[in-house]
């Protein structure tokens, strides 16, 4: 063993476990993101002069949109895993798709299924879509940061080989066929930090002293962008898949992915400067 590299903590990533029932860490996780994501709307909301127009809907509101945007992390986080990363393993045993416990989520496919949420939820209570977006992006981080925290638990997702000081030895048992053992970045963190903490902070300066949910689509756009950056840079650290589409010695396929997020985000953010314009000259 390398004397540079810490031992991995080898948790279970059972958390709770009263008879046949398990809790595992990674189903805390999505429950912790999705509470405090949904007590952050609620507060948003209650801060009218953030909004131009009072707010885009009443705090009750977000009670019954935390449903909505449950059904959409979970089923479009799952269905998006099995097809963008896994669909042959897949396709062998049909019936993996339904065990989420297992892990095996993807962000990209989750927030397609939030999004179709936001719309339906929108159309069904009169609420302005782009507004909506907004307020989700603002709370997305609190989920992006404990899911990462999770992968490492699970010891997946794990970094390339490397010789920092603060590099993880992830045991054999854990390693994907043909990864070689030996000190790897825990790039888990660097996600949770990046996609988590850095992103929440950027986000709340633009919501709070730039008065972004002031223009329909700024803060999703600034998310979208924040989110494509801090993925494309942090797998830069992570042992990647030969065997997923589109990984090459070149980029990712999480990179790839992140790509349409990044062009969606731009086109956000000129709309509503476009806009904003619009609004003056009138």
């Amino acid at each position: 063993m390398d004397l540079m590299a810490i031992p991995f903590p080898a948790l279970d990533p059972v958390a709770i476990s009263l008879g046949p029932l398990q809790v595992r860490w990674y189903g805390l996780a999505y429950l912790a993101g999705l509470l405090l994501g949904w007590l952050y709307m609620r507060r948003l909301l209650n801060e009218p002069w953030l909004w131009r127009d009072a707010s885009v809907m009443k705090p009750e509101k977000a009670d019954d949109f935390l449903l909505w945007a449950t059904l959409g992390v979970v089923v479009g986080g799952r269905l998006g895993y099995v097809l963008f990363y896994e669909p042959l393993t897949f396709l062998g045993d049909p019936l993996r798709i339904f065990a989420v416990w297992q892990g095996g989520m993807s962000f990209h496919g989750g927030l397609l299924g939030v999004i179709l949420a936001m719309y339906l939820f929108s159309r069904r209570n009169n609420v302005q879509f782009l507004s909506l977006g907004d307020l989700s992006a603002a709370a997305v981080p609190f989920g992006l940061f404990f899911g990462r925290i999770a992968n490492f638990i699970n010891g997946e997702l794990y970094g390339k080989l490397t010789t920092v000081p603060w590099a993880v030895e992830f045991p054999p048992a854990l390693l994907n066929p043909g990864d070689a053992f030996g000190p790897r970045h825990p790039s888990q963190f660097y996600e949770a930090f990046l996609e988590g903490i850095v992103l929440f902070a950027v986000i709340r300066y633009f919501t709070h002293s730039r008065s972004s949910l002031k223009q329909p689509g700024l803060t999703a756009g600034i998310f979208l962008c924040g989110y494509a950056a801090a993925r494309i840079i942090a797998e830069c650290f992570r042992e990647w898949d030969y065997g997923r589409f589109f990984t090459t010695e070149y980029f990712s396929t999480g990179q790839v992915y992140s790509l349409p997020m990044l062009a969606a985000g731009i086109y956000l953010i000129l709309r509503a400067s476009r806009h904003k314009q619009e609004v003056a000259v009138s």
